[in-house]
C-alpha cells in the first residue's frame, strides 16, 4: 500500500495514442449498449458554484472552471439520472439542443433550509460538480429542488471549451496517493477516493491503515461484497498542519486541511466541511468521483451528502459502521430510516421521496413492492426522522442503526440498481 500509483486510464491512453482530434461527429470511444461519447473528450471539467440565500429565496452563481486530465465518472447512461436528488446539473449540446450529460446531487445548503437559522439569515455555500469535458460549446443548467420537488433556483450558462479563462490543472500538482482496491476494469468502474483530514504528515501511515480498514468494512457488506470488482479505491495523502478536528461546542478549533468541524447546524454529532473547493483541489489529478473523508478524531460523528462527500470519525468503536452508513448516503442516496420527531419535516404526504428506501405511499409503485410480494420486506411506519407518515421496508437496517451489520433487502436492491446504472 505504500507504493504510489500514477494511474493513466485506458481511455486517456487511447486518446493520446490515436490522436483523436477529428470533427465533432466522430465518437471518442464506445461501449456496447452504452451511450456514445460523441460530445466529450476523456477529460474532466470541474465547475465551482456558490449557492446562496435563505429559506425564501435561493441563488446560484458561477465561481470558476478547471480542466483536469482524465475522466473518472460513468461512461454510459450519460443523458440519464441515477436518482432524482435534491438538485440536478444538465449539459446540453449548443449546436443540436441534445441533452448529453445529467447528474443529480444533494447539498448542505439545501439541508440548511430546514433549519431555523435559514428563516432569518442569508448564507452561502461552496459546491463543486464534475462533468465530462465537452468538445464544443454547451449550455449547463443547475437546478435546486425543494422538499416538494419544486424548482427553487435555476441558472443556465454557456461553456466554450476554448475559453482561455478555464484554468488547467497541472499534473505536477497532483497529490500522491495509494491504491487500496483495484477494479477489474479501470475504464468502467466506480472510483472512490479517501481524503485525510486532521492527520499530520507524521500520521500518514495511521491514515492509510484507517482507510484500509474502511475499505475492508465496505466490502463486507452486500451488494458491495459481491460487486467489489466494479470499484476502484484510492487514498489521497493530504496532511494537515494540526491533528484532529474542530469541536466548536468545546471551544476547540484546529488548523486542518479541510477545516472540518462538529456542531454543524448546532447538531452536536454532525461532522462536515464547507470547503468543497479545497477538497477538490486536493483530489485534482487523481482517479476519483465519490469521496470519503476520514477525520482523525475519537469524537463520535459523521455526515453524508448524496453525490458530494461523506465524513466519518475514525478512532472509536463505531468508526466502521458509521463510514459504511454515511457511504449509503453519499453514494447510494439512501435516507436515514430512524425517527427523531415530527418537527421541521423534510418529507410530506403530497410528495414521494426520491430516496429509494423510504416512502410516503404517494407513489410507491417503483420502489420495493417486488420485495413485499417475495415476503422479503414490508411497510413499517417510521423513517426519514419522522415517527408518522414515512415508511421503511424492514424493521432494522444499517441505515437505521449502527448495531445492524447489513443493509436491509430494500437498501441492497437500491444499491445494486445504482451500481449497475454506473457500470453496465
Amino acid at each position: 500500500m505504500k507504493k504510489i500509483y500514477v494511474v493513466l486510464t485506458l481511455a486517456l491512453a487511447l486518446f493520446v495514442a490515436k490522436g483523436y482530434a477529428q470533427e465533432a461527429e466522430k465518437p471518442l470511444w464506445t461501449a456496447e449498449g452504452s451511450y456514445v461519447f460523441d460530445y466529450f473528450t476523456p477529460n474532466t471539467l470541474r465547475i465551482d458554484y456558490i449557492f446562496a440565500g435563505d429559506r425564501n429565496t435561493q441563488h446560484i452563481f458561477l465561481d470558476g472552471m478547471t480542466l483536469i486530465d482524465g475522466w473518472h465518472g460513468r461512461t454510459n447512461h450519460l443523458d440519464s439520472l441515477p436518482l432524482e436528488g435534491n438538485g440536478q446539473i444538465t449539459v446540453t449540446d449548443s449546436l443540436t439542443g441534445k441533452v448529453i450529460y445529467r447528474q443529480s446531487f444533494s447539498t448542505l445548503f439545501q439541508e440548511w433550509m430546514s433549519t431555523e437559522e435559514s428563516r432569518h439569515t442569508l448564507k452561502s455555500f461552496e459546491n463543486v460538480f464534475l462533468v465530462p469535458m465537452p468538445r464544443r460549446s454547451v449550455q449547463i443548467t443547475v437546478q435546486l429542488l425543494d422538499f416538494h420537488r419544486n424548482v427553487t433556483a435555476s441558472m443556465t450558462h454557456d461553456v466554450n471549451p476554448k475559453d482561455i479563462l478555464i484554468r488547467h490543472h497541472q499534473p505536477e500538482h497532483t497529490l500522491p496517493y495509494c491504491t487500496l482496491h483495484q477494479a477489474a476494469d479501470t475504464t468502467r468502474c466506480i472510483n472512490i477516493a479517501f481524503v485525510a483530514e486532521g492527520y499530520t504528515a507524521a500520521e500518514m501511515d495511521l491514515y492509510k491503515e484507517d482507510a484500509a480498514k474502511a475499505t475492508a468494512a465496505l466490502f463486507e457488506h452486500e451488494p458491495f461484497k459481491s460487486m467489489q470488482s466494479l470499484f476502484h479505491v484510492i487514498a489521497v495523502l493530504s496532511p494537515s498542519p494540526e491533528s484532529g478536528t474542530s469541536i466548536p461546542s468545546k471551544g476547540m478549533w484546529k488548523n486542518t486541511v479541510l477545516g472540518s468541524h462538529f456542531d454543524t447546524f448546532y447538531s452536536t454529532r454532525y461532522l462536515t466541511t464547507s470547503r468543497l473547493k479545497q477538497m477538490h483541489n486536493l483530489l485534482a489529478g487523481t482517479p476519483y468521483e465519490h469521496i470519503i473523508v476520514l477525520v482523525n478524531t475519537d469524537e463520535y460523528g459523521g455526515g453524508g451528502i448524496y453525490n458530494s462527500y461523506n465524513l466519518s470519525y475514525t478512532h472509536g468503536e463505531q468508526f466502521l459502521p458509521v463510514v459504511v452508513h454515511e457511504f449509503g448516503h453519499s453514494f447510494g442516496g439512501l435516507a436515514d430510516e430512524y425517527a427523531y420527531t415530527n418537527d421541521d419535516p423534510m418529507y410530506f404526504p403530497d410528495t414521494e421521496p426520491w430516496e429509494q428506501n423510504i416512502t410516503t405511499l404517494k407513489d410507491f409503485s417503483c420502489k420495493w413492492q417486488n420485495l413485499i410480494d417475495e415476503k422479503k420486506a414490508s411497510l413499517i411506519e417510521g423513517g426519514g426522522y419522522l415517527t408518522k407518515g414515512v415508511w421503511r421496508g424492514c424493521e432494522n437496517c444499517r441505515m437505521r442503526t449502527n448495531e445492524v451489520k447489513e443493509f436491509c433487502p430494500v437498501c441492497r436492491q437500491a444499491l445494486t440498481r445504482l451500481i449497475r446504472f454506473y457500470t453496465e
